[in-house]
């Protein structure tokens, strides 16, 4: 080998290790490179490690804590996965048995759940799936369940999940509030009174009372408005309380008005009209309570017309009897005063059976000067209107007992403090007089006793007036308050006193009644109502 040779064989030599050295270089700078890059691969790999076991944390945190029962199931329904919640509703725990949810829908509802599973698979979610169930204590719940399926990367289904809401409360609720309501309607349906349901005076519903009482239709009814059926006179009132209660000042109202009929006639009713809020507090409708007082109307006309044809009558009653008790006392006067003279001149003429006949015919003057002034007072009794004032009871005893005669042997006492009383005094006193009278005329015994007693009650006065006299028979006891009916031959008794007390007892509100056996004395007992003794009475 020449030189030459050498030369080029060492040139080769420092070449090849020139590029061995870069090649080395290149290596080294890619081995660095790529240990960098797997040393950046592991820690990326690391954080996406503890990402996915924090989410992984998070979603069993949300998986456990959701407050419904949730659950994880393969395509055939079996659970794989649940929480507390439905561990706790539904009775069964799936890491400790199998459980197929289908297994618990209730029989009656096995097509229709056939049919929502089939929705589920085919659109890939399934909202507000309602059914009952059986859980594991065999009580049976309604639920309401939203599932979706879950899907692998390559967008192939391989699980569903889903929530469970029990609705069983909210169910019964709704059951009920339907029976509530069909019951409703059935009461608003088959009411006596008409009912009307009413937005803004336009009719929305009525019921068959209210359709038969005016003589339309339901359809009818709704092309009208209230005051297509009201008589024009009547709406101002109306529409005064529907303004008061669209304005919020009214919930409720009562009036009376009248209604057209479909043949153009009336009718008088009684309207209760209600408002029907929202939860805003707004008004939805008003409903209204309608009863036909039509009858009660012509009844309260007729009767008023008859009051006002009794008090002409009284009035005219009362004039007769005035005329009537002057045109009887006047020939009265003039016989009286004639048997007067008769005895007077003629007395030494007339024998002692004339002179007695005489006196007789005075006595009897004087029984028929009584008796009209009994029923001049009877006609009066109820006529006049009743003055109330403060009225001692103990002083119109004392005035009894210096106007009447009162024998000797006969007490009248008050054994204890009568009260005062509202009332008037004019009546009162012919009240008490008349039978105190009564009392002290049948008195048979040698010591006679008149007592007057009272008692407060919570609504009345009771009074109490007994003797000792000769007792009536119960036979009369309701005989002796009417006109003209008396015990006995006693020429002193017109048969009107104890009428008139009746009278008087009727107008404060009261009763009379006697109690009493013959040869036992008598009681007479009678309440006066506090009402009717603290206001002024008018004439009835």
């Amino acid at each position: 080998m020449d030189n030459k040779e050498v030369t080029l064989l060492k040139k080769a030599l420092e070449r090849q290790k020139k590029a061995r050295f870069q090649a080395e270089k290149i290596l080294e700078k890619k081995s660095k490179e790529l240990y960098d890059a797997t040393h950046h691969l592991k820690e990326v790999n690391d954080r996406l490690e503890n990402l996915l076991s924090e989410k992984t944390s998070e979603l069993d945190g949300v998986f456990i804590n959701i407050v419904d029962p949730y659950v994880v199931m393969d395509l055939q329904f079996n659970v794989i996965k649940m929480n507390g919640s439905a561990k706790e509703f539904l009775g069964y725990d799936s890491e400790k048995e199998s459980l197929n949810l289908s297994s618990l829908v209730h029989p009656d509802y096995m097509e229709y759940t056939a049919e929502s599973i089939q929705t589920l698979i085919t659109v890939g979610t399934l909202k507000n799936y309602r059914a009952k169930i059986i859980l594991k204590d065999a009580e049976e719940k309604f639920i309401q369940i939203n599932s979706s399926l879950i899907y692998d990367k390559n967008g192939k289904p391989i699980a569903a999940q889903g929530i469970i809401r029990d609705i069983t409360q909210e169910t019964e609720i709704k059951h009920l509030l339907a029976e509530q309501k069909k019951e409703l309607n059935i009461i608003v349906e088959n009411s006596p009174m008409g009912i009307v349901l009413t937005i803004g005076g336009k009719i929305i519903k009525t019921n068959k009372a209210f359709t038969e009482l005016l003589g339309y239709s339901e359809a009818e009814f709704k092309t009208l408005n209230v005051k297509d059926i009201s008589l024009p006179e009547d709406m101002d009132a109306s529409k005064e309380l529907m303004d008061q209660m669209n304005s919020g000042k009214l919930d409720h109202f009562s009036l009376v008005k009248r209604y057209i009929r479909k043949d153009g006639t009336s009718l008088w009713a009684k309207n209760s009209v209600s408002a029907v809020k929202n939860a805003k507090g707004e008004i939805e409708y008003q409903v209204a309570m309608i009863e036909d007082i039509t009858k009660q109307k012509l009844l309260e006309k007729q009767k008023e017309q008859l009051l006002k044809e009794l008090e002409n009558s009284n009035k005219g009653l009362q004039e007769y009897a005035h005329i009537v008790s002057h045109d009887l006392k006047s020939p009265l006067r003039s016989i009286s005063a004639l048997a007067s003279w008769i005895q007077e001149d003629y007395k030494d003429i007339l024998d002692e059976a004339g002179n007695k006949n005489l006196q007789l015919m005075q006595e009897k003057i004087g029984s028929m000067d009584s008796l009209i002034h009994g029923i001049l007072e009877y006609s009066t009794a109820n006529s006049s209107a009743l003055d109330n004032t403060e009225v001692d009871l103990n002083q119109v005893i004392k005035e009894i007992r210096e106007s009447i005669f009162i024998p000797d042997h006969v007490q009248l006492v008050i054994p204890q403090a009568l009260p005062k009383i509202l009332c008037d005094k004019i009546k009162i006193h012919q009240l008490f007089q008349n039978i105190i009278s009564n009392a002290v005329v049948h008195i048979d015994k040698k010591k006679g006793l008149v007592e007057v007693l009272s008692q407060e009650n919570n609504t009345n006065w009771q009074f109490t007036i007994k003797d000792n006299g000769v007792g009536i028979p119960k036979k009369y006891h309701k005989k002796i308050f009417e006109i003209f009916q008396s015990i006995g031959e006693s020429e002193r008794s017109t048969g009107i006193g104890l009428s008139i007390v009746k009278k008087i007892v009727d107008r404060y509100g009261g009763e009379v009644w006697v109690e009493s056996e013959p040869g036992m004395g008598t009681e007479f007992h009678f309440t006066l109502d506090k009402k009717s003794c603290s206001v002024q009475q008018e004439i009835e």
